[in-house]
């Protein structure tokens, strides 16, 4: 039982997935600062996005309570989210594709040519081919 353990949680994939949680995590941080400490003031430029939460639309129920829809707090996520997406868009992936697009230059491979490269999954295809045909025809 433990040896089924040890080699559990040393495989590959374990480890793997354990270091993108914490990376994932220390991410999130990051865009989350640059969302508070730049796009929020950027909006309140704009309107006072604290505002939103207080926008509400209450309805008289069927049987006379009160019901309150609150359409501020998901318009607020919404415009979070989007603060979001702009901020993992523009500061991580445009300079991160780029840079990969500056080095494939730099190494002399175009965009068509790197697009008519096999993939890694053709590429095991092939050596599965080769050597499924190796094995079966006798060595010289």
């Amino acid at each position: 039982m433990i040896k089924g353990f040890k080699e559990f949680i040393l495989r590959g994939n374990v480890i793997d997935l354990a270091v993108a949680v914490v990376i994932g995590a220390a991410f999130t941080l990051i865009v989350n600062a640059i969302v508070a400490g730049l796009i929020n003031p950027l909006i309140a430029l704009i309107f006072q996005a604290d505002s939103l939460d207080s926008v509400v639309w209450t309805v008289t129920g069927l049987t006379g309570n009160e019901v309150t829809f609150a359409f501020g707090a998901i318009l607020g996520a919404i415009v979070n989210f989007v603060a979001v997406a702009v901020v993992v868009y523009f500061v991580f992936v445009y300079p991160m594709n780029t840079a990969k697009e500056r080095a494939a230059a730099k190494a002399g491979i175009d965009e068509q040519e790197a697009s008519s490269l096999p993939t890694e999954q053709e590429l095991l295809l092939q050596i599965r081919d080769l050597i499924a045909t190796q094995g079966s025809t006798p060595p010289r």
